[in-house]
């Protein structure tokens, strides 16, 4: 079964930065573009970034637009969400996933992704 493991998650105060990492075991990262979501109490799951299987094309929400920024590196196999400036509103649960359908980025929507991990918990709050 084809999992992701997301970590770097933690508490941190309004302003501060956080990376979170997204890796696979038993599969490569690089056929696929990778989306980050994210998920707070008794909200939906938003798309927040993705980058295709290439790397050469991102995507942003606009509410994390020129704050996170998303990378990966092939040859650890990992998929990276550089978070700056982070808000109190960016508290939530965030998630990475392949994307099934196509090798861009192509939306958000959580039935086109898979392999989606446990989540990693981030807080925002001084």
């Amino acid at each position: 079964q084809l999992q992701l493991v997301e970590s770097g998650g933690g508490l941190v105060q309004p302003g501060g930065s956080l990376r979170l990492s997204c890796a696979a075991s038993r599969f490569t990262l690089d056929n696929y573009a990778i989306g980050w979501f994210r998920q707070a109490p008794g909200k939906e799951r938003e798309g927040v970034s993705c980058i295709d299987s290439s790397g050469g094309s991102t995507d942003y929400a606009d509410s994390v637009k020129g704050r996170f920024t998303i990378s990966r590196d092939s040859a650890r196999n990992t998929v990276y969400l550089q978070m700056n400036s982070l808000k109190p509103e960016d508290t939530a649960v965030y998630f990475c996933a392949i994307q099934l359908t196509h090798y861009t980025c192509s939306g958000y929507a959580p039935a086109d992704f898979g392999a989606w991990g446990q989540g990693t918990q981030v807080t925002v709050s001084s």
